[in-house]
Order: structure tokens, then sequence, then C-alpha cells
């Protein structure tokens, strides 16, 4: 897991896919579901809140995959207090 102050915004336990917060809701995440209904899932046990897990080396474009896991990042940061925030990040 990958962590910026106390919260996690990626998983990546696994060599062949990268768990990430894809929006701030379930349907907001699904729109991964429907674009790649064979390389995105919605996350085991927290997916109802925005989490999947998409498979890398697959059909998601290398691009879009960072977009999501920088994505993931910025919607993180943004719910930290702001003592938690990196250096810059208001």
């Amino acid at each position: 897991m990958v962590k910026v102050g106390s919260k996690i915004f990626a998983f990546l336990g696994n060599a062949e896919r990268v768990g990430v917060k894809c929006g701030k809701d379930r349907q907001i995440a699904d729109e991964w579901l429907l674009r790649y209904p064979d390389d995105a899932a919605a996350s085991a046990y927290i997916g109802r809140y925005g989490w999947n897990t998409l498979a890398l080396n697959a059909k998601i474009p290398g691009d879009e995959l960072f977009e999501a896991v920088d994505a993931s990042y910025d919607d993180v940061v943004a719910r930290l207090p702001r003592k938690e925030r990196p250096a810059g990040q208001t």
C-alpha cells in the first residue's frame, strides 16, 4: 500500500494489478468498469467507496493508469487535514 499522510491512495501488492480510488463515489468509479470490463473490477471490501482494481499490462493504456494513480493521490490529499498534506499542497 502507498500512503500520503495517514491515508492510502494506492495498493501495489500485486505486480499485475493496482488498486486506486477512481472517483468520489461508486457511480463515477463504475465508468472504469464499463470502459474496461475485462481489466477493471471494484475492489473487494472498499469498492463501494469508489476503489477499483486495474490490470497492468492489459488493455488499459499506460497514460490512463498513470492518470488514475495521480487522481487517486489528488483526491486523498484533498481530504487530508492541512497539517498532514505534503508541503506546497493546500
